[in-house]
């Protein structure tokens, strides 16, 4: 009966979510069309992203390019596409990576104290002390580069911010009366860390993850434009932003794509993150 009913209310709490912030709902509703769009991308692109025409180089849009060529003349729309593929790709990998390096140690940190958390603590602060691209860069030399090998260490870098979140939720949950309760009842740490522990910490990290995704995406075009992320001629958003900065005298108009794809994207998962914060806190709530 209680399964029953449960998704037709969480249906209904979505939906009014999203009647009340109209912005995370035109954010939400771009980050769908954006998933349609990298699955279906080999379908509807209209020429092959990596075929190139000498002949036709930086070529303004025309209606055999809707934005025109790049400096190997390459269709400018194909490869946008394309590029959002590998965008929802990284994005998801590399925050996929920090909750599950992040959110266990973070939640047993918290639960455990001690001297567990001291050391989980160190570490954490330790990392969180250096720039996050900086470390990213750093990670990505010592595995190889590739996109792959990027968004793993972007991952690794992100994973402190949600250890640390993980583990301040934990010590508030850990003093709650109905985990003193679980425990007077002889419950092992185990079932008290998966049935009271995880459900009331995990709301806070999700918030951030939707955060993080923003992070992750302008992480991956960051290094895609240094050449540590995607490999040519294979298409992303900031290698686009790479070879278009050496045409930029000659046609500045190559850089607008990506860069407003980054940006439309990347304030999309800013908006939805910020929506579900006011939305799950209370006390962020505007008046």
């Amino acid at each position: 009966m209680g399964a029953t009913d449960a998704s037709p209310r969480g249906l209904g709490a979505v939906a009014d979510w999203l009647r009340r912030d109209r912005r995370a709902a035109v954010s939400l509703a771009f980050l769908v069309l954006l998933v349609l769009v990298a699955l279906l991308a080999p379908w509807i692109s209209p020429h092959v992203p990596s075929e190139q025409n000498l002949s036709n180089t930086l070529a303004s849009p025309s209606a055999a390019h809707w934005l025109g060529t790049d400096d190997l003349g390459r269709d400018v729309f194909s490869r946008l596409l394309y590029g959002a593929r590998v965008a929802i790709y990284a994005s998801f990998l590399a925050v996929g990576i920090a909750l599950c390096l992040g959110v266990p140690v973070g939640i047993l940190a918290g639960f455990m104290g001690g001297w567990v958390d001291e050391v989980f603590g160190r570490v954490i602060d330790t990392l969180l002390s250096f720039p996050a691209i900086v470390l990213a860069i750093a990670v990505t030399g010592a595995l190889g580069i590739g996109l792959t090998n990027a968004m793993v260490a972007v991952g690794i870098v992100f994973a402190p911010q949600l250890a640390r979140l993980a583990r301040a939720r934990t010590l508030v949950v850990r003093q709650q009366l109905y985990v003193d309760a679980a425990q007077c009842f002889g419950a092992s740490s185990g079932h008290i860390l998966w049935r009271h522990i995880l459900p009331n910490a995990i709301q806070p990290v999700l918030v951030q993850v939707t955060i993080l995704l923003a992070g992750a995406l302008l992480a991956e075009a960051s290094l895609s434009f240094l050449g540590l992320g995607i490999q040519p001629p294979n298409p992303s958003w900031g290698a686009m932003l790479a070879r278009a900065y050496q045409s930029m005298e000659i046609a500045p108009e190559q850089m607008y794509a990506p860069g407003v794809a980054i940006l439309l994207t990347a304030l999309a998962f800013n908006s939805v993150g910020e929506s579900l914060r006011r939305e799950l806190d209370p006390t962020n709530k505007r008046l």
